[in-house]
């Protein structure tokens, strides 16, 4: 079971830029950081509008001392304070997302970060370097890998069980921007917009999150050269895509694919990630993040569940807040998140080692690293390109 005694007493002081009032991802922010108490918010600079910032910081409870017109100030005058914050959570567009990053690091301030973490890879190598040197823990909320049964098939592939990978087959494809839906959805619309979201769509915004999934289960894989193809069905969207497909080949020999789509019509998610060996196949989708599909070739298909006795005895896979057969979500999956981001600053805090996987700085490089490459690719006629 989950250890929820184990951040007891430890809150850490906690401020936000961006995610205020009617944000989603804002929402998720704050319900998953302050699940265990390991975060106190503090500070906040919500909205592009000092108003609407104070008034909605006045309702979740924060002085108004606090509440402030941009992150620039906020910065500066919590650094004033001795209660100050210690770490902040960015959930702004992707275009901010650098700018806000380097200035919390330079603050002295420890980031969690909404992906992806930047537009290029020269910034995503800034921000590696910077946080290196501030020594600060910078997490990146890939927010689905907080699921149990994502680690319990880490596990499986480490220990051996799937045999040597051959095939990891990754999608996220919804259908719910199938027709025009930014021109009455603010929300849509910044993502269809190269300024604010930058040269890809669907790629940065949910694809990264199927490619880092097979990240997180077979982190020996490494890719050595991709292939993508993308398409603008929705044509006002061009040049940024609403679908694309990518080949690619890893260094061992297995290979991989991977469907990103906002116009799958009809589809909630499909959020999938499955990874095939040379024994055995395991399949993880997230609209069920409770089982984990195993299949072993000659015998029955099998289901695992969360929570039970049979899977993998460790920390990282002991993550289970309810139980087995009680049903987990994303909630909880942000929020063991969350918890891993508090244990590993507690930890660079006190000038010890951080012993716990979380998704970081380097992990969002790599994000970014594979969007460069990706839409090097497309714009090259869709040729395979060194990775």
């Amino acid at each position: 079971m989950f250890n929820e005694e184990l951040l007891q007493g430890k809150s850490l002081r906690w401020g936000m830029v961006g995610g205020g009032r009617g944000s989603e991802v804002g929402y998720l922010h704050r319900g998953s950081a302050l699940r265990d108490n390991a975060f106190t918010l503090v500070a906040g600079a919500f909205d592009i509008d000092p108003q609407r910032c104070i008034s909605f910081g006045e309702n979740l409870g924060i002085a108004r001392d606090r509440l402030y017109s941009n992150y620039q100030e906020m910065f500066a005058e919590e650094a004033k304070r001795p209660d100050g914050i210690e770490v902040v959570s960015i959930a702004t567009p992707n275009s901010t997302h650098f700018e806000i990053a380097k200035a919390a690091l330079e603050a002295n301030l420890h980031v969690i970060c909404e992906k992806p973490l930047c537009f290029t890879v020269e910034q995503a190598q800034e921000l590696i370097d910077l946080t290196e040197k501030k020594n600060r823990v910078f997490g990146v909320t890939y927010g689905y890998t907080g699921a149990q049964m994502l680690h319990q098939a880490r596990k499986m592939v480490e220990n051996g069980d799937l045999g040597e990978i051959r095939v990891i087959n990754m999608q996220f494809a919804h259908g719910f921007h199938s027709s025009e839906v930014e021109t009455s959805s603010a929300g849509a619309k910044w993502r269809v917009t190269p300024e604010i979201a930058g040269q890809t769509y669907v790629l940065a915004d949910i694809g990264t999150h199927a490619f880092f999934l097979s990240e997180v289960i077979a982190p020996q894989l490494k890719v050595k050269e991709l292939l993508c193809t993308r398409q603008s069905f929705i044509k006002s969207r061009a040049p940024l895509e609403d679908n694309a497909v990518v080949l690619l080949q890893y260094e061992n020999g297995a290979i991989g694919n991977l469907w990103a789509s906002a116009v799958n019509a009809g589809s909630m998610h499909q959020h999938k990630i499955r990874v095939i060996g040379s024994k055995a196949s395991i399949e993880w989708w997230d609209e069920h993040p409770n089982q984990l599909k195993y299949e072993i070739q000659g015998e029955p298909a099998r289901v695992l569940d969360r929570g039970m006795g049979y899977l993998y005895q460790d920390e990282t896979i002991n993550c289970d807040r309810a139980g087995g057969g009680h049903a987990e979500g994303l909630f909880d999956s942000w929020a063991n998140l969350y918890h891993r981001f508090a244990v590993a600053i507690h930890a660079k805090n006190n000038n010890q080692e951080v012993k716990i996987n979380y998704p970081s700085v380097y992990d969002g490089a790599e994000g970014v690293k594979f969007l460069a490459k990706c839409v090097e690719s497309a714009n090259s006629g869709s040729t395979w390109v060194n990775y």
